[in-house]
């Protein structure tokens, strides 16, 4: 269960090349922490996953276990475990064989092995399906199976690439349930790449939120939502995207019904954006904004605001069932629950 520590790394993907991945990359991953990625396509996620695996070379500075430089350690010497989007399994296998192909290929006891077999596949529920085949299994199932056979080298670090995404919603609630309770049992080193906010949210110890200019920030769910870094953050982290509202003139209203300021104000003040998050914002009695859109969610409600002279609409999560289309509501939000952003999009700590 290694300290992953990236010490000024740096990875492009030809020798001279001045576009790089990561440039200077600074992150330490702890002993036992469950550790998720989360950013857009193309921002480097599963190369990084891929960089501690040994399955992608480091371009400059060093990638340490422990405080051991692995930079030229092949994959099979690092100890880690790696969990595909496509399960790759062996269609020609059984469930069995699958879980212990790699125990096989280390020449482990073949006693030995049915025991290490026969423990993943009681975790996992697998016991009925050992005989199967992989196209004879559900995605769910095949799933575990890639995740059984991860568990049976025992290995120091587990590393998932979007393993849930080929899995209907039902599904990837009940995995994202059993890959926490294995993390609980065997207290391994994980990282675990996604672009989906709940299983971010849920599953992290703490998260590490990257973009294509690089990491954005590194801390727990709750420091990535309740006080974002900066405007990249605070619109990609949560369920529903955080309303910013640009402090100009054309704003001018939102701003002063939000904030009691006008833009002029916050301007001088050096305020670039307000944030406000839909599930912070109340909706009140009044005209001053129309309704333009009511997304029913169940409980709650997702209403899509707007006013005639304001270029953006700006959302409120509500569990008010009596919000409907061309109603007029105004907005309320304590103040505390206000986020400010300077014109470069840093977070400013108080305004």
């Amino acid at each position: 269960m290694p300290n992953i520590v990236f010490d000024q790394v740096d990875k492009r993907y030809e020798e001279h090349s001045d576009r790089y991945v990561f440039k200077g990359l600074n992150l330490h991953i702890r002993k036992g922490e469950f550790t998720v990625l989360v950013g857009p396509s193309g921002c480097g996620k599963s190369t990084l996953l891929r960089m501690i695996a040994g399955l992608e070379a480091v371009s400059g500075g060093e990638l340490t276990f422990d405080g051991a430089r692995v930079n030229e350690l092949p994959p099979v010497e690092r100890g880690v475990s790696m969990v595909f989007q496509n399960y790759a399994l062996y269609a020609h296998m059984s469930v069995y064989d699958n879980i212990g192909f790699g125990l096989k290929i280390l020449k482990t006891p073949k006693a030995r092995r049915h025991e290490m077999i026969m423990s993943a596949a009681r975790q996992l529920q697998l016991e009925d399906l050992l005989q199967r085949k992989p196209t004879q299994l559900s995605g769910g199932q095949r799933q575990r199976v890639a995740i059984g056979r991860a568990i049976v080298r025992e290995p120091r670090a587990f590393l998932f690439d979007e393993p849930l995404s080929n899995l209907d919603a039902n599904l990837r609630g009940q995995m994202r349930t059993e890959i926490a309770q294995l993390h609980r049992r065997h207290g391994i080193t994980t990282v675990y790449v996604t672009h989906d906010q709940v299983e971010a949210m849920t599953l992290a110890d703490r998260i590490v939120a990257l973009s294509r200019q690089g990491l954005e920030q590194f801390g727990t769910p709750d420091e990535l939502f309740d006080t974002p870094a900066n405007l990249f953050v605070a619109g990609f982290m949560g369920t529903h995207r955080m309303n910013l509202v640009e402090v100009i003139p054309a704003n001018g209203a939102l701003l002063q019904m939000l904030t009691g300021r006008g833009h002029a104000e916050l301007a001088a003040a050096g305020i670039g954006t307000v944030g406000a998050r839909p599930e912070h914002i109340d909706l009140v009695p009044g005209d001053a904004t129309t309704v333009r859109l009511v997304e029913r969610l169940g409980a709650e409600s997702l209403v899509h605001l707007g006013m005639p002279e304001m270029p953006d609409e700006i959302t409120v999560l509500t569990t008010d069932r009596t919000t409907a289309f061309g109603q007029g509501r105004s907005l309320r939000i304590a103040p505390e629950r206000l986020h400010y952003f300077d014109a470069a999009g840093a977070r400013l700590a108080s305004c």
